[in-house]
């Protein structure tokens, strides 16, 4: 027999509780001392505990009579202990679908009685959409062809017939669930002779055979905004696929693409590209024209630039749509080697780079009269000063000495 606690007692609730609070009580406490959740010997009692109160303290009838005479003044069956699941006319399935609806969907999951025929709304849709950069960062209008459910143009989506009618389903009596109880438990299903919508069709249109959607090809604008990239995403309201017999379309989400580019990769608001010079501009330096988005800018590449240095241009990047501020251009220069050389050009590297592994006739001459002048230094170690042209390679030659060195000893 259930308990004669009070029952706000039983709910933790203050006696001017409202109806949101006793509800919220309610599903909180049921949720915890459910028998097919709670195994505890006393869960199904205090389970049919907390249901009497609920049943009481919602219906607002024996709620103001409860306050005013106590469980004398409540429904004689709730008062006595009798049926625990409801008074005259109280359906278990009701009540529990209505506070589990929030959880497990639209208050069917637990047997709650729909309120009638009910529309079902058309799905949502994903489509992917490529793009060059120079869209993305200008922005553009794009086509695209989604195939799907749009609504029939014969019956206007209705999915009537000339003499059609809609009638309420006689399966599950337009509630769109059918009801299956099993112990304690009301589970539901979508009904399947009206798919959930609640009521059926008599006559049905011949085009779309009662539905009132047909599947075709549509073309859409789809209005790309300035500054997106790969990954973002454009909803379309509406212009998803068709919900049944007139209800809602659902609607379309397009996911940009941005195509990889000949010359820029882009990392956020940023650019990056790499800009071939020749050694003799990086030995000697000089203007190098350089591509950007908006058009050709030229750099000056300093003397003896090495390859692998990355030059800033600022501004020359791209601005985000959901930002104020314009990235930046970072070009990496790479130093090119030459190709298909003549016999008269190998030659005159072969002399120029004799003439960095030596000391050239001027140099030398310089040296000797330094050495006469008594200046104070030695001749080799000015010589390999002025043979110093190559820093990287002689560190590395360096450093590939000494690692074999400490493997020897």
């Amino acid at each position: 027999m259930a308990s004669k606690r009070d029952y706000y007692e039983v709910l933790g609730l203050e006696k001017g509780a409202d109806e949101a609070a006793i509800k919220r009580a309610f599903k909180r406490l049921a949720i915890k001392y459910h028998p097919d959740r709670n195994k505890d010997p006393g869960a199904g009692e205090k389970f049919r505990e907390i249901n009497e109160a609920y049943q009481v303290l919602s219906d607002p009838q024996k709620r103001a009579a409860y306050d005013q005479y106590g469980f004398a003044g409540a429904d004689g069956s709730q008062a006595s202990g009798g049926n625990p699941f409801g008074g005259a006319g109280a359906d278990f399935g009701d009540i529990f679908g209505d506070i589990f609806g929030d959880i497990f969907g639209g208050g069917h999951g637990f047997g709650g009685r729909s309120s009638g025929p009910r529309e079902i709304r058309g799905r949502d849709l994903r489509a992917r959409l490529s793009i060059t950069l120079e869209e993305a960062v200008k922005g553009c209008k794009k086509k695209l062809n989604v195939k799907t459910y749009v609504k029939c143009k014969t019956c206007g989506g209705s999915g009537l017939g000339k003499n059609g009618k809609r009638e309420v389903c006689p399966h599950c009596h337009g509630r769109g669930q059918i009801m299956m109880r099993q112990g304690i438990m009301t589970v539901s299903q979508t009904c399947p002779h009206c798919s959930g919508s609640g009521y059926v069709i008599t006559d049905g249109c011949k085009s779309c055979h009662g539905t009132g959607r047909v599947l075709e090809n549509k073309t859409l604008e789809v209005d790309i905004v300035a500054g997106v990239d790969t990954g973002d995403r454009i909803r379309l309201q509406g212009e998803g696929e068709a919900g049944m017999n007139g209800a809602p379309s659902g609607d379309l989400y397009v996911e940009i693409e941005v195509k990889e580019h000949a010359i820029f990769t882009r990392d956020g608001n940023d650019l990056y590209c790499e800009v071939p010079i020749s050694f003799t501009t990086a030995a000697l330096g000089g203007k190098v024209e350089v591509p950007t988005l908006e058009g050709a800018v030229n750099i000056n590449v300093r003397p003896e630039t090495q390859s692998g240095v990355t030059m800033r241009i600022p501004g020359k990047g791209v601005k985000s749509y959901n930002s104020p501020f314009k990235g930046n251009l970072y070009c990496k220069i790479m130093v090119e080697t030459p190709v298909n050389l003549t016999d008269h050009q190998k030659d005159l590297l072969r002399e120029f780079e004799a003439s960095l592994n030596g000391v050239d006739k001027d140099a030398s001459k310089d040296l000797s009269e330094d050495d006469k002048n008594g200046k104070g230094e030695s001749k080799s170690k000015k010589i390999a000063e002025h043979n110093s042209h190559k820093p990287k390679s002689e560190g590395f030659i360096k450093g590939m000495k000494k690692f074999f060195d400490d493997l020897s000893s």
